[in-house]
């Protein structure tokens, strides 16, 4: 059964990520230093190496491809929410190399900056916090009331 709860934006962030940095750990940490507890994101840009997932829904584990080589961010997609309390970032990228070929998946710590512009929409309204769902084995929104 469908669940939706009602949000109102926010603030609106918008930079660049530090050259260098862990991708998704740079987002978390922006997160976290400007109390984000729900919100959306997105980002272009360029990374000097990658890691990214894919959830094997008969293993109910994720699987990781390692890419050690430039790409751009053709699309990075995702929200800001709550996993055992604290702040959780859960994004998805799109990652082209030299020759145009485009890979995407889970975005996965060992993502390194090269250049990457971001923007973080906030949202007021009640907290999503992720919680164990039994039927996919993914940590997934419960919106609390």
């Amino acid at each position: 059964m469908s669940e939706m709860k009602t949000v109102k934006r926010g603030e609106l962030f918008m930079g660049r990520l530090s050259h260098g940095a862990d991708l998704l750990d740079e987002l978390t940490e922006i997160c976290r230093r400007h109390h984000i507890r729900i919100g959306r994101i997105e980002a272009i840009g360029a990374v000097k190496k990658a890691c990214i997932g894919f959830y094997n829904q008969q293993t109910r584990a994720y699987e990781y491809l390692a890419f050690e080589k430039e790409m751009e961010i053709t699309k990075l997609s995702g929200n800001v929410s709550l996993k055992d309390g604290q702040v959780f970032v859960h994004a998805h990228v799109t990652l082209a190399d030299s020759s145009g070929r485009a890979y995407g998946g889970h975005l996965a710590p060992g993502t390194i900056v090269f250049a990457c512009e971001c923007i973080i929409e906030t949202f007021d309204g009640p907290a999503f916090e992720r919680v164990l769902d039994q039927e996919t084995g993914l940590a997934l929104w419960e919106p609390r009331p």
